[in-house]
């Protein structure tokens, strides 16, 4: 596996690339776990060359969350990528990829859904996440990238954005790799104490709980259900950030006679910000 540090080391590299080989992209934030390897493990399957990229990008990260406190552990992540065959990786500074005043910066900005659930809670976050997947896009230039499903807002923002703006990129979403215990993987766990990661699938059974009564229900009561399943899940020691039924075409709140639904979850467990999501079809 190659390290590219800088912006022209990349374009160099990628126009070598181009002309002759099928390029599949994986962007990720480091502090890499199985389920980054899966996204990888996805890409070899639909490409011939594989760019990872590791990128902690501020522009994300709104005022009082743990920018400066996010786990970067490089040396690690390299050893991981190169066990899982990647050919290159693109590790770049901030200093590489915002040149100015980060307030000065332009931004991309998909109206509406970026607005929604974890948008309305981290005000700025999918800005700061579109504008970088739009960067590296231009960057890297791949005919396909995967993401995973485990953050289905970010991963409905980032297609729309492909769609509006009719970027030559195919969208892969990948189910969210779990631990034996039903918790999503997460770089985040790492947050939890020994105590909270006993709580912490408690998020997952609740999703699952909501899955059992809208099946099990004729005529069920979204808006009874979210209430009930919220109040239990925080007498576990969770601090519920939202909770919605949705329709997985806009992430509005589903009405009972919507059949594409998707449930939606954040909550807060002592430092650490936990989501998942399922997936009714």
């Amino acid at each position: 596996m190659k390290v590219l540090s800088s912006i022209a080391e990349l374009r160099q590299t990628i126009t070598s690339l181009q002309q002759q080989k099928k390029i599949a992209f994986v962007p990720t934030m480091g502090n890499l776990h199985q389920g980054h390897i899966a996204l990888v493990d996805r890409a070899h399957e639909l490409a011939e060359i594989v760019v990872v990229s590791i990128f902690v990008n501020p522009m994300q990260f709104s005022a009082g969350e743990d920018l400066s406190n996010y786990p970067r552990t490089l040396e690690d992540d390299i050893s991981k990528l190169e066990a899982a065959n990647v050919d290159y990786l693109f590790s770049p500074d901030v200093s590489e990829i915002y040149a100015d005043d980060l307030a000065q910066s332009t931004q991309v900005v998909v109206p509406g859904i970026s607005s929604l659930w974890c948008g309305s809670s981290r005000a700025g976050h999918f800005e700061g996440v579109t504008t970088i997947v739009n960067k590296l896009f231009n960057l890297v230039r791949p005919d396909v990238a995967v993401f995973g499903e485990k953050d289905f807002q970010q991963l409905a923002i980032i297609k729309k954005m492909v769609s509006d703006l009719n970027m030559p990129v195919e969208i892969i979403g990948v189910p969210t790799r779990r631990e034996a215990d039903g918790l999503a993987m997460s770089s985040r766990n790492g947050y939890l104490t020994d105590v909270e990661r006993e709580i912490a699938p408690k998020l997952r059974q609740m999703l699952l709980n909501i899955q059992k009564m809208l099946i099990s229900s004729e005529n069920p009561d979204f808006q009874s259900i979210v209430s009930q399943e919220i109040n239990k899940l925080n007498q576990t020691g969770f601090k519920t950030d939202y909770l919605a039924i949705c329709r997985q075409s806009d992430l509005q709140p589903a009405a009972p006679d919507d059949k594409d639904l998707v449930i939606l979850a954040a909550a807060y467990l002592g430092k650490a910000r936990l989501i998942d999501n399922l997936i009714l079809d």
